[in-house]
């Protein structure tokens, strides 16, 4: 196994600059991972400097909170798609998880899914698990599923709390074969990545070298 063909080198602070996400590339190249993943604003700077890598780009869409319109996040997707990314990680709209409104929350994520599978881009939905009850965990789960996602992203890694072996073995459960787990929040050692691919992630996002 390639480790790190299965890692997102990411680079999400608001206060990241362009020179910081050409020495995000530049270390991508050296460790030869998957793909970056980074805000839309230097996706088309990102791809330039990786033409010919074999590395892709990754934009994030509704970051962070996810409470963007759907259409825009559907607007983002192909903008992102224009400046060059091939995949796209979107955040789903917490608030309406958080209300029971699973009918807003499936129109919300099947938009997401339906603009990303016309631009040809994988997509990642992500659900900020440590936000989530188990229940809430499950039932958003089975709505990605049923909308024919590519993948379930576990955190924005914006709350601060690690992602665990528990978190992606419960997905597993709820999403069988059908959606690929990527794991994101805490990453920073080989072993814990190890025991994350175990547990059922297929891919890991990290803006760590992994130790």
């Amino acid at each position: 196994m390639d480790l790190a063909k299965m890692i997102d080198y990411t680079l999400l602070k608001p206060q990241a600059t362009e020179k910081d996400v050409v020495e995000l590339c530049h270390r991508a190249q050296e460790h030869k991972f998957a793909m970056v993943c980074i805000n839309p604003t230097f996706v088309q700077m990102a791809v330039k400097l990786l033409s010919g890598t074999g590395i892709g780009v990754a934009a994030v869409v509704g970051f962070p909170f996810g409470y963007t319109y759907s259409e825009i996040k559907a607007q983002e997707i192909y903008m992102v798609k224009a400046q060059g990314a091939a995949e796209v990680d979107a955040v789903i709209n917490i608030g309406l998880a958080k209300s029971g409104l699973w009918g807003a929350l499936e129109r919300d994520i099947a938009q997401v899914v339906e603009a990303a599978q016309k631009c040809g881009l994988t997509n990642k939905i992500i659900i900020e698990i440590s936000l989530l009850t188990e229940k809430e965990q499950g039932t958003t789960a089975e709505i990605i599923k049923n909308v024919g996602a590519d993948f379930l992203k576990t955190s924005t890694g914006f709350t601060g709390v690690a992602v665990t072996a528990a978190d992606v073995i419960n997905l597993k459960s709820w999403l069988g074969n059908s959606v690929k787990i990527k794991a994101a929040g805490g990453i920073r050692t080989k072993s814990f990545a190890l025991e994350l691919i175990q547990a059922g992630a297929e891919r890991l996002g990290t803006s760590a070298l992994l130790t």
